[in-house]
């Protein structure tokens, strides 16, 4: 049967407003990819990314550049030479994933080579604030048992304090968003290991983290922003003590999984997680997830309406997504 491919551009509010260090927002916009063998159909979800020089324009036009050549038949393995890592060929790539387990009637797991994946407790994640605001949005979701908390300013202090009161027996990862300075570094350090912190997310430019390997870390440091595909990751270490794998920075479950294989046998702890999205988008990369050391795939909570079928959350517990969904 001939191979088709459609791109659409949905957008989706967010509950209240997402803020980092480089901004606020309060509607997601995302690319959905279909494709079709004209029995069974295929879904992936991309989040285009300013930060790394995408829009919802450059990433259709990626996707519509290889469309010929994926309805004639492309595979997983040679999309990965056609397109560059990044959220269009994430979209394509987890597509194509969701059609072969499709065709083959059997779980995306099951392609993967895990037999019976499980739920896994999800960080989620709280906005750069005020510090008093940030304790009380803390204190609200302390009974969640992992939150990722979003800082970067130039002193954050009182910040990592206000969190840690305000959640005291919730285990808490920050993410700085590459806002702290090697000025500061040290100090920041220092209230975290006070606090308990359990992990430090991107804490400096990326490219400009050399001081990290000159410092004590006290609490261990995750790359993000300086870590997007398997290439990278020789030139961490030394630097950092974990890796944030991303699809949309991948480029899908493919590089992914490689990905997540080449750091654990470079000593790098393991971090699943994922832009603000739909459950669509979720969906594949729980299956990177599976054995991580953290997980942050709330992307779908911080809507104020998810996708339906979407995926089951449960307390802190993100399960594995049903085949109408995804895989």
């Amino acid at each position: 049967m001939p191979i088709s491919l459609a791109t659409v551009v949905e957008h989706f509010p967010i509950a209240g407003t997402f803020t980092i260090s480089r901004g606020s927002k309060t509607t997601e916009s995302v690319v959905p990819c279909a494709i079709s063998d004209g029995t069974a159909s295929g879904r992936g979800e991309c989040v285009p990314y300013g930060r790394y020089g995408e829009t919802i324009e450059s990433v259709l036009s990626e996707i519509e550049a290889v469309r010929q050549r994926i309805e004639a038949g492309m595979t997983r393995l040679e999309l990965q030479q056609s397109m560059k890592p990044g959220a269009a060929r994430n979209a394509v790539d987890c597509a194509l994933w969701d059609l072969e387990a499709k065709q083959a009637n059997k779980s995306a797991a099951m392609l993967v080579g895990l037999a019976d994946p499980v739920a896994l407790t999800t960080a989620y994640t709280i906005s750069l604030a005020e510090p008093e605001e940030m304790m009380a949005q803390a204190a609200k979701y302390a009974h969640r048992a992992l939150l990722k908390v979003k800082v970067g300013t130039a002193d954050d202090t009182s910040r990592i304090r206000a969190v840690r009161k305000g959640a005291p027996g919730s285990s808490i990862i920050l993410d700085a968003n590459e806002g702290w300075t090697p000025e500061n570094l040290a100090s920041h350090f220092a209230a975290c290991a006070e606090s308990g912190i359990a992990l430090i997310e991107q804490p400096l430019p990326a490219g400009r983290d050399e001081a990290l390997a000159e410092v004590a870390r006290s609490v261990p440091v995750c790359a993000d922003e300086s870590v997007h595909a398997t290439a990278d990751l020789k030139a961490l270490v030394g630097r950092y003590d974990a890796v944030n794998i991303k699809l949309d920075k991948t480029g899908g479950l493919t590089e992914a999984l490689r990905m997540r294989d080449e750091a654990q046998s470079l000593g790098l702890k393991i971090m699943v997680g994922c832009m603000v999205g739909s459950s669509l988008a979720m969906a594949p990369a729980m299956l990177v997830a599976q054995g991580a050391d953290f997980v942050d795939l709330d992307g779908a909570l911080l809507l104020a309406e998810d996708r339906n079928p979407g995926l089951r959350y449960e307390a802190s517990l993100v399960f594995p997504p049903e085949p109408s969904l995804w895989g």
